[in-house]
């Protein structure tokens, strides 16, 4: 009999095709279908693909679809039958199953549950410091005893201005925390006082032309009154409720730390700050111009 690879050989004669022009047509390497005319089966690449090959060589060269069929059945192979060799218990597979997955949940516990738990018992005892802005209300400060920050303060003071007779510290009351920019802010005014040195708000000239700065404070503030000749007619932390008044015939450089809890009038007229304010902060000057006080931005 003649073989299916002679008649495809054969048909393309016939037809007067060329090897390269039909590979051309069919987009197949030229390789494959002179092994398809070869019958030489064996050295195609993809076996997958061989009864494609087959069937669109066959009909593009005109051959009958019964022969390509019987040719397509003639090279089918049969797949073996499997044959179980071996048995395995229930028990053994789901172990075999599960224990790749139980190995990662028991590592995923073992690492991330001591993490949680140092991350949420080490911010429960953390001992925190809260700082408040400038004009939060104050807050009473519960973390460190009276005692101690009035001992601190008392330390401070008399490394700084050494005290000819010992003062007995009294224990008092706990003080609202509030954020300034005192650069002593956990001293009370007494050792304030006693650490800078302060010029009283009295007269501080008697010009022909003095000017007049009233403050009223509604809450705690830090305030510094400077004249033009440096000397401080105020300098520390005022209570609420503060009200004072200096005079001067010379410029004033004021400074107040919390400007929204403080008013003020120059010669009796009162200004805002608003126009001296920046986070919460106001600095302006008192100078006299043309015979009348004004405030003008440092």
């Amino acid at each position: 009999m003649v073989s299916f690879g002679n008649r495809l050989h054969a048909a393309r004669e016939a037809r007067g095709l060329d090897l390269e022009a039909c590979a051309h047509t069919l987009k197949l390497p030229a390789r494959v279908l002179r092994q398809l005319e070869r019958d030489q089966y064996d050295g195609i690449d993809s076996k997958v693909y061989l009864a494609s090959y087959i069937g669109k060589y066959g009909r593009h060269l005109g051959i009958n679809e019964a022969s390509i069929q019987v040719e397509l059945d003639r090279i089918k192979q049969v797949e073996p039958v499997l044959v179980a060799t071996g048995g395995i218990s229930h028990s053994r597979f789901l172990l075999d199953r599960y224990a790749t997955a139980a190995t990662y949940v028991v590592l995923t516990a073992v690492i991330v549950v001591p993490m949680i738990w140092l991350g949420v018992r080490g911010t429960l005892d953390r001992d925190l410091s809260h700082l408040s802005p400038l004009d939060a209300a104050p807050v009473a400060q519960v973390d460190a005893p009276a005692a101690a920050s009035t001992a601190a303060a008392g330390g401070l003071a008399s490394r700084v201005v050494p005290s000819p007779s010992p003062v007995t510290q009294t224990q008092r009351p706990e003080e609202p925390l509030m954020a300034s920019m005192a650069p002593f802010p956990n001293l009370d005014n007494d050792s304030v006082a006693s650490v800078k040195p302060v010029v009283p708000a009295v007269e501080a000239g008697n010009g022909g032309h003095s000017l007049s700065l009233s403050l009223n404070l509604s809450s705690a503030s830090w305030v510094e009154v400077v004249d033009s000749a440096g000397a401080r007619l105020e300098y520390g932390l005022l209570p609420a409720g503060s009200n004072k008044t200096y005079h001067s015939d010379q410029p004033l450089d004021v400074r107040i730390g919390n400007a929204s809890g403080a008013q003020i009038s120059i010669d009796g007229q009162p200004v805002g700050l608003d126009d001296f304010r920046h986070a919460n902060v106001a600095r302006f000057r008192v100078q006299m111009q043309d015979g009348k006080a004004s405030a003008a931005s440092l």
